[in-house]
Parts: structure tokens; sequence; C-alpha cells
């Protein structure tokens, strides 16, 4: 199918998009930011009613992972309609709902595949997260939830409460590893450890006021939150601080499911069986539909006590199964996981010269550039953080540092520490090699001090005992991630627009570039991305009137540029 082409003059978008600001509610998001009327769509292009053409990293915010009208979802969607089947049909059992069941079984973790049971909720996401919540409240007899700072869940009432920001009764917050604005101030690996140590300590603590929970719910990557992926050990350290503890785990793999994060589900990479998981999204192969797979001892709520009139969407559930199966058969997880490699690598070379570029993230086709005000200077509650002279110090102004740009501290690591490549650490975060004194650009902060010797690996002693709760921060110089810069991020997105490329706004304070192609991007269509957004990156800079680096985005040698050896930040 081409994309033909539209004769308009723009007239009837401006028509189209003033009749919508008319009579569409005040709560609506995308149109505000991204004013254009999609009339056509093939994989990867937009095509809006004035002819105007986009290459689309919004992707349904996620949800084509085959991108628009792909073949094989549009021949499952026609065989439907033209068996004359049923569309809807609540929660009867048919035919194709078997099939997409099966392929649905086909791809889950093994250790959840063998004994899982299926719930079919209402056609989006955050019912499933209410449906979740129930099993697990239901299943264990508690009523507490763990979430964590950052997260989001949906819209709806009990989703809402768990996500981020959101003040709600029998909810306890956790701290997030994020390693670029770390609320303990230390980031990478030590981070981890002490958000893994500070849920660990809260529970058991008979004092700590968190209530009795009946499950730990969380985003292997938290997307809205900013393109945040958990560490894998940090993953695994949940797993077992919620088993031991008879804490059911609930894996929102709404965003992140279906090949995204560069394996079939984000648990993938950590080796994580999780009791529960909530997926929607590209599951439907772009139609609503949402589901919860459990383990089955988690089995134990009565007939009705989760419903939805629309659960039994059968053109989602054969778009669905044609979306499984095309990614499972063409290993597009696989292939995630290398273009979103060269793509980090590429955006992150090219941030090097540019200090409003905090931080490039991401995992597989999931990808986020944090924007920051460099020259602004830490915000009122980093400075707080810095100030405080012992670990313990700043760990208990966590909720601050979430608030701001809290102080980070990290020790530098050589690139081949214990022997693994890039740096990368138990919790699977990549270091660097810095020379003493030096901050590294792109990062927020780092452990530096006179000695570089003392510092290094698995750090010296005394850099050690400066990381130790209650001991002060002798000979350490700490710096801050600059404020985040939602002004420019959103200048940005509109000079991404004006070259034909759609993207997405996230993070604590919309300052996080998202990019969320669809699996099928081609190397052709992965350049030209890059191209653009480098462009509109390098514009929006120039009309904020800070200072970076001039020069594009760096060259690619063949369809990629080679894999780049050296500091990544």
């Amino acid at each position: 199918m081409a994309l033909s082409a539209v004769s308009d003059d723009g007239g009837a978008t401006r028509g189209i998009l003033r009749r919508q600001a008319l009579r569409e509610s005040a709560a609506r998001t995308y149109a505000r930011a991204l004013p254009i009327v999609p009339v056509r769509a093939r994989g990867m292009t937009v095509e809006g009613a004035d002819g105007r053409r986009y290459l689309d990293c919004l992707a349904g915010a996620g949800a084509l992972a085959l991108g628009h009208n792909h073949p094989v979802v549009l021949e499952a969607i026609r065989a439907v309609l033209d068996s004359e089947a049923p569309l809807q049909v609540l929660d009867l059992a048919t035919p194709v709902k078997d099939a997409f069941t099966d392929e649905l079984f086909a791809t889950l973790p093994p250790g959840l595949a063998a004994r899982a049971r299926v719930q079919f909720c209402g056609p989006a996401g955050t019912d499933a997260v209410e449906a979740a919540l129930k099993l697990v409240r239901i299943a264990t007899g508690r009523d507490g939830l763990l979430a964590f700072s950052g997260a989001y869940h949906g819209m709806t009432a009990g989703a809402l409460a768990a996500s981020g920001g959101a003040p709600a009764a029998g909810v306890t917050r956790l701290p997030f590893p994020y390693d670029y604005r770390c609320p303990f101030g230390a980031g990478g690996e030590r981070g981890a450890e002490l958000s893994a140590r500070w849920a660990e300590k809260l529970l058991d603590d008979p004092k700590g006021g968190a209530p009795d929970p009946a499950g730990m719910i969380l985003e292997p990557v938290q997307g809205e939150g900013g393109v945040i992926p958990a560490p894998d050990g940090w993953l695994r350290r949940m797993r077992e601080i919620t088993a031991a503890r008879s804490i059911a785990l609930i894996a929102d793999e709404v965003q992140t499911g279906v090949g995204r994060t560069g394996a079939f589900w984000a648990v993938d990479h950590s080796g994580v069986v999780p009791d529960v998981m909530v997926l929607s999204k590209a599951i439907g192969g772009g139609l609503p539909l949402a589901v919860v797979l459990y383990r089955e001892e988690l089995d134990v709520w009565p007939p009705g006590a989760h419903a939805g009139t629309f659960r039994g969407n059968q053109l989602a559930m054969a778009a669905g199964t044609a979306t499984l199966a095309y990614v499972r058969e063409n290993h597009l997880s696989q292939r995630a996981a290398v273009v979103g490699r060269r793509m980090l690598e590429r955006l992150r070379r090219f941030a090097a010269g540019r200090p409003q570029i905090g931080e490039v993230r991401g995992r597989g086709l999931m990808i986020g550039l944090e924007l920051v005000a460099p020259e602004a200077g830490p915000t009122a509650e980093a400075e707080a953080i810095a100030e405080a002279g012992t670990m313990a110090e700043a760990g208990a102004m966590a909720e601050a540092g979430q608030a701001g740009s809290a102080a980070r501290v990290r020790p530098v690591v050589d690139a081949d520490w214990e022997g693994t490549p890039g740096g990368a650490t138990p919790y699977g975060a990549s270091t660097s090699e810095v020379a003493p004194g030096e901050v590294a650009p792109c990062e927020g902060a780092w452990l530096t001090g006179a000695e570089g010797e003392g510092a290094r690996g698995a750090l010296g002693g005394d850099a050690r005992q400066a990381l130790g709760g209650g001991v002060p921060y002798a000979g350490v110089t700490r710096t801050t991630a600059p404020p985040a810069d939602p002004a420019l991020a959103a200048a940005v997105q509109q000079e991404c627009l004006r070259r034909g490329l759609i993207v997405e706004l996230g993070g604590r304070h919309d300052a996080v570039i998202r990019l969320l192609p669809p699996l099928t991007i081609t190397d052709e269509q992965t350049e030209a991305v890059l191209d653009r957004l480098a462009d509109a990156l390098d514009a929006a800079i120039r009309t904020s009137g800070t200072r970076s680096r001039p020069g594009g985005l760096p060259p690619a040698a063949g369809p990629f540029a080679p894999p780049f050896a050296g500091n990544h930040h």
C-alpha cells in the first residue's frame, strides 16, 4: 500500500484542529504538542491531511510494535471480518481467543508459562493494573502496596494511586534507582544497592509505618518517568526481597513488552520471574487489549471479581496473535537490541559536546535524552544534599532529591572493572574511566578525589569509608546534576515536528525526549531519525542561547556507526 499524496493547502487541517479545540476535553494531551491531522500511515511513516509526512517515533505510545498497518496485522483483521465471526464475546471461548492465548503463553518466561493463568481485562493497561492489584489483595488478604517514585501505571484510581507523585492511603513509595538523579546521592551500583537496602529495612522494621503489603508493582524500565532502566541486579534483589516475605511481585510490562527493550519481555534481561505480569499496548497489534498473567496459586478470586464489557475484543486478539508471532519468528527483539544499542552510541557521541543533554539512556528501542539547564546551577534541593556531611543524611533527603536535582556521588571505575566489557557493573550500569578530579560530561555527578588510586575499581579504603553510612565524605568532591529544562525539551519537540519527526516528552518534569520507534524501523529510517533529531536539538539549543559544540551527529560508517570505544558519556 503506497502512501498517495494528499492535496490540502492546510485549510482542512486548520479547520479540524479548530473544531477539536472547541469540542474536545481540556484534558487532551498529545494533540496540544502535535498539531497534525493524520489521514494515512504505513510502517513508520504518517501522512497528515496537509500532505506532510512524518517519521513516527511515538508509535501509539509504544502500542505499534510493527508500525502502522503492517500487512500481517491487516490480514489477520480481514480474516476475522470475512469469517463473520462475532466481534465481541465478553469472556466466552472462541478459536480466535484460543489462538491468541497459545501464542501469548509461548512467549512468557518459562517459569511462569508452565503454571500461569490469564485474566482478560477492559481494553486499557490501567484496567489490567487495577485487576492485578485486586488479585494480589484478595489472594494475600493484605491491603498494602509497594510502589516506586517516578512510576506510571495508569489513570484510573488504583493505578494512579500506585504512580509516582499521587497521594494514596495504603501505598508505600520506595526510591527507584534513578542513576542520573540518585535520591541517595550515590548513583550506579551503590545507589541501586541503597535502594534495595531501603526497601528491605523498611519492610522488616516493625515501626517503619508501611501497611502490610500484598504486592510490589514496578516497571522494568520506567517509561513515562523518563526512560529509566532498572538495573538487572536490582530487579533480582526485589525478587528476593518479595519472595522471602510472601509479597507478590507485579511487573508492569504495558510499554516494555513485546520486544521493545531488546528482549521479548523486559524482565527476561534479569531472569526474574514475577508473580504477576500486566500487559497491554503492543499485545493487541495496535488495537485495544489488556491482560493480567499470574501464577495459578493466586487464582483464588471468585467469578465476576473483575470484569469488563469489551474484554472479548476479537479483532484485537487476532491482530495481537499476528503481532506476537511476527516479533517472535523474525527475532525482532534481538534486532531492537542491536539497533537500540547503536542509536544510543551515536546519541552519546553527539551529546558529548552539548551540556544541555544531561544523559542519554535507554534499553533496546526505548530511548530517552534528558535535557538540562547547565548554566542554571543546581537546584536548592540538590545543594542541600551536596552540603550534607554523611551518606545517612543524604539518604534521608531522598524525597528532596526526587523533587529537583539530587546530588550524585559515584566511584570512578575502570573501563574493564571486574573484567566486564565496557565497565558494566553487577547491576548492569555502564561505567567509564575518568581521570582524578575530572567530572564526566553528560552525567549527574561523580565521586572524584585528589588521589586516583583511592577511587578506582572496587574502591580503596578511604573512598569506601566515605561512602559508608554516617562517615563524612573526606577528600571527596561532589557535583550535582543541573536542573531539568522542560522548555528546551518542548522546543526540541517542535523543531523535530518541523523536520518531519514525531517524538514524545516524558520524565519528572517533561524534560526527557522519548523515542519509541516501531521494531520494524529500517537502517535508512534510523539514520533519518538520528539526523533530524540532531538537527532539531542544535536548532533548539541555538534558540535557547546556551552554548554547545557546533556540528551535527557524528557520521555513520555504513548503515550504522561502529561501536564507539571509550567514554560513552
